[in-house]
């Protein structure tokens, strides 16, 4: 499984690095086909609360890719609630078949 990261017009911290490859090796766990986690993050309207907006992009082979996109507080925060929800549709899709 690959994962890439692209901050738009930041510099991104390394801790964020491995924060957000810890998080994604736990998709892993709900199907273990997953090719490549996209993670973009980047900043709307600074100088305001909640202006951290995170897009994950999971790729599984033979399926459509699941994506969910969240705005928080922190970084960390966004990207928590990004992979819940492409958690929850992993689920779903699993449940499916």
């Amino acid at each position: 499984m690959e994962v890439k990261i692209q901050a738009i017009h930041f510099d991104i911290a390394d801790k964020l690095v491995s924060f957000i490859n810890k998080k994604a090796e736990r998709l892993a766990r709900h199907n273990v086909n997953i090719s490549t986690v996209d993670v973009t993050l980047k900043v709307v309207k600074p100088e305001t609360a909640m202006n951290k907006e995170a897009l994950v992009k999971v790729a599984v082979p033979q399926q459509d890719d699941f994506v969910a996109t969240k705005i928080a507080d922190t970084f960390e925060e966004a990207i928590d609630l990004c992979l819940e929800a492409i958690e929850r549709q992993l689920e779903k899709k699993k449940d499916r078949k």
